[in-house]
């Protein structure tokens, strides 16, 4: 990932570089105003810091964007995978309206120019999507639930329905979240994945150390982008594990649920 500030507070990705229309990055917990678990550049406002702190560093955060957003959309998860579309209806909708259609949102999908579609996430799997040629873009959130319920193939499935979005036209980020080396997983978990179709050889290993297996949620999403027909050469992963970097990004197995999130956002400008 590459730097987009000077203090490493956003970091953006290569790939996506040589499109000047758009705008993705993902936060650090560097040069924010929280406290504590949420120390320092927490931008969601459902995890229980002080609403003041939250405000404060959106504010940093939309200030240090190339072109300020006419919104942060940032929907409240519940690790399913429900796809919600930013469209006219929901930009001329109530603030209530608007609260009440981001409940149980998994990921976004818009081709609304100034909307910020954002995922939280802290050891889940951010995916930011851009369709270059019908300009779209999206945004999921993949922990290992919505992973094993092919949340990336869902959101691709609904770009192409509402705009025809081909697997070739799509570049992919798959951004900080925790490594395989570090999610080690119960017997029920690599049931689901294996139940569910998913290449066990490919995305997961036994250690013997541990007794336990352990999942590569970066490679059970990157199988889903390429399935759909994303080229390989168009996707780009992370590798940052958050687990093992929780002192620069937040890591809800370290901090517990009560902590700050990393923040995830795509913009069409």
């Amino acid at each position: 990932m590459i730097a987009l500030t000077e203090d490493k507070k956003m970091l953006g990705y290569g790939v996506m570089a040589p499109y000047s229309n758009i705008f993705c990055f993902a936060t650090t917990r560097r040069g924010g105003f929280s406290k504590g678990d949420y120390a320092s550049f927490n931008c969601t406002p459902y995890t229980g810091d002080d609403a003041e702190c939250v405000r404060r560093n959106q504010e940093l955060l939309c200030n240090s964007m190339p072109q300020r957003p006419k919104e942060l959309v940032i929907p409240f998860q519940t690790h399913g995978t429900k796809v919600e579309v930013i469209d006219e209806k929901y930009l001329h909708a109530t603030a209530d309206e608007r609260t009440a259609m981001l409940q149980g949102v998994d990921a976004l999908v818009t081709r609304e120019s100034g909307c910020c579609i954002c995922i939280s996430t802290a050891d889940c799997i951010p995916i930011l999507l851009y369709d270059r040629k019908n300009q779209v873009v999206a945004a999921a959130h993949a922990g290992w639930r919505g992973t094993v319920n092919y949340i990336a193939g869902h959101t691709l499935d609904k770009m192409r329905a509402l705009y025809g979005t081909d697997g070739k036209d799509v570049t992919a980020c798959i951004g900080p979240g925790i490594s395989l080396p570090s999610f080690e997983v119960g017997e029920e978990v690599y049931e689901a994945f294996r139940m569910n179709g998913f290449a066990m050889d490919y995305i997961s290993e036994w250690k013997p150390e541990t007794h336990k297996h352990h999942i590569d949620l970066w490679a059970a999403n990157r199988m889903q982008l390429l399935d759909f027909g994303v080229p390989g050469e168009q996707i780009e992963t992370s590798g940052i594990c958050t687990y093992m970097r929780h002192e620069e990004f937040f890591s809800a197995r370290r901090l517990g649920i009560k902590s700050g999130r990393i923040l995830s956002g795509i913009m069409l400008m």
